[in-house]
């Protein structure tokens, strides 16, 4: 728990004298972004959490002249009420009686009062209704500039400026030239002239390029505008090493490369060129840009030439080629090598004695995945947690948290990792002595919950929205429930969480339907406070369904499994299943077994093989 004391009352100075002769403001938002709006974050974006404590990946500051509040979802309101501290009230964000923050902040201010926040952290659809909420509450929202935090932040960690690693045609299946041809059509479709990317993990598959800008994500900090006859990157020049230009040249396109900071006057002026052609109606050519980019981008057009919407590079990564998808799912298949080596490791230790602890057990989990061909490194940071810390749901072990692993208490594992040929995120709970018949309850239900998603079939275009429940109905029926979403899109080498589309209770609004070569994960799970937690993730590829009727010719789905790693039946109440789910989960764990003890009897690991062949019998 950090202090945040001094930093708030510092803060609040500088609200009362606003650099630039801005004046005051009398609240302060401070967003969980960076000026692309990712999930995680380069060590300099932290503002949240130097300010707050709060390291969480999700969540809002908001400082006022008097109070200091966070909001977080579900998945760490114990991590935050562990971490703020008593200068900080905690908003459930997701609960009933939590109210949003234009809704709090429109209440909490006086008419007149002035709002300010870094017009590059918060997107184009957050500011927008919050500056109407606050306008009809009589109050201004302002764009404030330099950021207060970078202001107050003395050691704050300078931009990562990283080499770049291009990504042959071999693992893209697909030359940039022949991507961006596509876009350059759906720019014509629209009628629009310029198309501005700042997602980053677009920027990186457009371009076949990766980083290592920010932990775990293999992206870098740029941003790219094309037109009709340009494609244009802005980037660190330090980072526009040979072997880069070389990678242009291969693929067929030439970059007109700008400094970073440039995007903004570059932007401007496409946007207002008065000589750009109009169309036969008269009407000026449209600006893309999404909603989702920052407002102080999405500002620099005008209104009436916005095209807002998410970008086609976004729907065009989210489906992925032959090439992406067999990547995905070979990588799958060595990461369950590494994991099965772990977790017949970790049985192994726990019988013989041999201590292990949350931290030591993480370590050897990433060093058997290292041993993995095309391995990068890891997808997030390992969530090794056992007993009352699996009840936390996006818990990571530090030394002052971490517990050993023993035999009396559920161990729940969720790990991923980049390889060359795809990213891989799953999650398996394990009991390695006699688990409770609370904790057998739950996991079965988990697991009724977890194969009935993976199985369901549905029509093609599905919203991913309306498959949650399929998820949660088993669970629900005992009045559990868990407070994440079910699934998430995945990346190609790329973001562990990729959008557009998603499973979850919540609405996604560019959520554009699920379609075959989709990767999601399927992870349902339940946590009870301060004692254990359970969660059973695989990642599944939307495929074509075998069914007769095909929904009247819309076209039918299904999942197919392809994470390659036992369920452990020891906590599992098989009264509980049906037979179609048993014969499911025998079917699975024979699927598993046949793919990988041949390449466990290829390099003589003849330890983990026999624990594969223990876990893997049909119950």
């Amino acid at each position: 728990m950090k202090p945040t004391g001094d930093v708030l009352t510092a803060l609040r100075n500088l609200m009362k004298n606003l650099p630039n002769n801005l004046g005051s403001i009398n609240a302060y938002i401070i967003p969980s972004n960076d000026a692309h709006q990712s999930e995680y974050l380069a060590a300099r974006d932290e503002r949240r959490a130097f300010v707050s404590g709060f390291d969480g990946s999700a969540g809002t500051a908001v400082v006022t002249e008097r109070e200091a509040l966070l909001w977080t979802d579900g998945r760490y309101y114990q991590q935050a009420t562990k971490q703020l501290d008593t200068n900080w009230t905690l908003m459930r964000d997701g609960q009933p009686s939590t109210p949003s923050i234009d809704a709090w902040l429109a209440k909490a201010l006086q008419p007149g009062a002035r709002v300010g926040v870094d017009a590059n952290l918060i997107t184009a659809a957050a500011w927008m209704p919050l500056q109407t909420s606050l306008k009809t509450a009589g109050c201004t929202l302002l764009p404030v500039v330099p950021n207060l935090i970078d202001l107050l932040w003395k050691e704050q960690p300078a931009v990562p400026h990283n080499p770049l690693l291009p990504l042959a045609t071999t693992f893209t299946g697909a030359t940039i030239a022949q991507k961006l041809a596509t876009v350059r059509e759906k720019l014509a479709d629209k009628r629009a002239s310029v198309m501005v990317v700042s997602a980053l993990d677009e920027i990186a598959w457009l371009l076949n390029l990766r980083g290592t800008d920010i932990d775990y994500n293999p992206v870098f900090f740029a941003y790219v505008i094309v037109t009709p006859d340009a494609l244009y990157l802005f980037i660190d020049p330090a980072q526009m090493r040979p072997q880069v230009e070389d990678h242009f040249r291969a693929n067929g396109v030439t970059v007109e490369v700008r400094g970073y900071g440039e995007v903004h006057a570059v932007l401007q002026e496409l946007a207002g060129n008065s000589s750009t052609s109009a169309t036969p109606s008269g009407t000026r050519p449209l600006v893309w840009i999404s909603s989702g980019s920052s407002y102080a981008l999405v500002a620099l057009v005008p209104e009436e030439r916005r095209l807002n919407d998410i970008t086609p590079i976004n729907l065009m990564k989210a489906v992925k080629n032959e090439t992406e998808a067999k990547g995905i799912r070979d990588c799958h298949v060595r990461d369950g090598v590494a994991l099965c080596q772990y977790f017949a490791w970790l049985e192994r230790c726990m019988a013989d004695g041999t201590p292990v602890d949350e931290i030591s057990g993480a370590t050897r989990l990433e060093e058997l995945r290292s041993r993995q061909a095309h391995y990068q490194g890891l997808s997030f940071t390992t969530i090794s947690a056992s007993g009352p810390n699996g009840s936390i749901i996006h818990y990571h072990p530090l030394p002052e948290t971490n517990r050993p692993i023993t035999a009396n208490e559920l161990y729940l594992c969720d790990s991923g990792a980049q390889y060359l040929d795809g990213t891989t995120d799953v999650t398996r709970t394990m009991h390695f002595g006699q688990p409770t018949a609370e904790e057998i309850r739950a996991f079965t239900h988990v697991l009724k919950g977890q194969i009935s998603l993976g199985t369901a079939i549905f029509p093609r275009k599905v919203k991913g929205q309306f498959l949650d429940t399929i998820a949660r109905k088993a669970l629900w029926d005992i009045g559990l429930d868990y407070g994440h979403g079910t699934g998430h899109g995945i990346g190609h080498f790329l973001n562990v969480h990729e959008g557009p589309m998603g499973i979850g209770i919540r609405l996604m609004p560019n959520d554009p339907g699920l379609e075959e070569n989709m990767f999601l994960s399927n992870e349902p799970g339940y946590y009870k406070d301060g004692q254990f937690g359970i969660r059973i993730e695989d990642i599944v590829q939307v495929v074509t369904a075998n069914v007769g009727t095909n929904f009247d010719g819309r076209g039918a789905l299904t999942f197919r499994t392809i994470t390659m790693c036992p369920i452990q039946t020891r906590l599992i109440d098989v009264t509980l299943l049906t037979a179609k789910e048993r014969d499911h989960l025998n079917a699975y764990h024979q699927t598993v077994l046949d793919t990988l003890g041949p390449l466990l009897r290829e390099t003589n690991d003849l330890d983990t093989l026999a624990w594969l062949e223990r876990e893997t019998k049909a119950i």
